[in-house]
């Protein structure tokens, strides 16, 4: 069949539209495919602990080891989580618990810095509760405790602390509030009357008068009263697969974090603080300070897994999930210190 010269125009018209339309549908994956961009949640990226994500760019560290790197933050570590198992970002700044949760649900995701060898958690009360009777973790029952989100390292600790005094988890309950003004918010509107949060936040309803500390992770020697170890907590991981096959990397990635973690341990919290953006403490720097100082003991000094860290957050975990209690976790997989060493 003949076709007329603007039919013959129309359909040539057509064609180029649907080949241009297909390249443009086709376009932003291929550059996703070769960006070397490295995306990392952060779980909460103005928390202290996770201070070395945001130090280490501000640091220039990432640069001196040729990488691009997009720092993205989520109010719960959970949430970061879910990105990372979706592929959506290359790293996650969170707790390292999270690597052993996953194994016992079939995904396999590695530490390959340690940040903190405490949580830096800290389980408030509420000075009104407080008042009321609310004394110790075994004062629980019938009430709501706070936490950053269902999932999150904040839910697996409050848990064990409160199944550790025998109070059963169908006598309390868990209110996710996120973290900084959404947990005060919620602790002063008396939705949870006691919850688990970081620095600065420890520092500012202590300070206001409008909190007290009922259980303290953020030294050693609490922490090992509250769970029998060194807990190791911040740090940064990726999954297994990944790592495998981006192994240059992940070596700078390390690297990058190894430098910051030195940087830390050289320097004082006012020198840290003059780093950090300003809406990191407000109106208030002198308190960001003051919790800066209390929090930098917590820090590891080269980004390396503690010694018989992992052994106390599987044991924890273990206490309360009968999951991971039931799996056989192979800690080796959650966590290597190889990438911090390579050249």
């Amino acid at each position: 069949m003949s076709l007329n010269p603007r039919s013959r125009c129309g359909l040539l018209a057509s064609a180029l539209a649907s080949a241009l339309l297909a390249l443009c549908s086709v376009a932003p994956a291929a550059h996703a495919a070769d960006s070397d961009t490295v995306t990392i949640m952060v779980g909460g990226i103005n928390k202290i602990i996770y201070l070395p994500a945001k130090l280490a760019e501000v640091l220039g560290y990432f640069k001196a080891e040729g990488l691009k790197v997009e720092l993205q933050s989520q109010p719960a570590g959970v949430d970061a989580e879910n990105q990372l198992i979706a592929g959506a970002v290359q790293g996650v700044v969170g707790f390292y618990d999270h690597t052993i949760d996953l194994q016992a649900k079939g995904k396999e995701i590695q530490a390959i810095a340690v940040f903190c060898k405490v949580p830096g958690e800290v389980e408030l009360v509420s000075s009104k509760a407080a008042a009321a009777g609310f004394k110790t973790m075994a004062d629980a029952k019938g009430k709501t405790l706070g936490v950053t989100g269902l999932g999150s390292s904040t839910e697996f600790l409050t848990r064990y602390l409160v199944d550790k005094q025998g109070v059963a988890s169908k006598d309390y309950s868990l209110l996710p509030v996120g973290a900084g003004s959404s947990f005060i918010a919620g602790m002063k509107q008396d939705r949870i009357q006691a919850g688990m949060t970081t620095e600065p936040t420890v520092s500012q309803m202590l300070k206001s008068g409008e909190a007290k500390v009922l259980v303290d992770m953020r030294t050693e020697v609490g922490t090992q009263a509250a769970l029998g170890g060194l807990y190791p907590a911040a740090s940064f991981y990726v999954r297994n697969d990944w790592a495998a096959t981006h192994k240059d990397q992940a070596a700078k990635l390390a690297r990058a974090f190894a430098k910051t973690m030195a940087y830390i341990g050289s320097h004082s919290a006012e020198q840290i603080a003059e780093l950090m953006p300003k809406d990191y403490y407000g109106s208030d720097k002198a308190l960001y300070v003051e919790a800066l100082k209390a929090s930098l003991p917590m820090f590891t000094k080269d980004g390396a897994m503690p010694a018989g860290g992992p052994e106390t957050v599987l044991k924890v975990l273990s206490a309360y999930k009968p999951q991971v209690k039931s799996a056989h976790i192979d800690l080796s997989k959650t966590y290597t210190n190889a990438f911090l060493s390579t050249k």
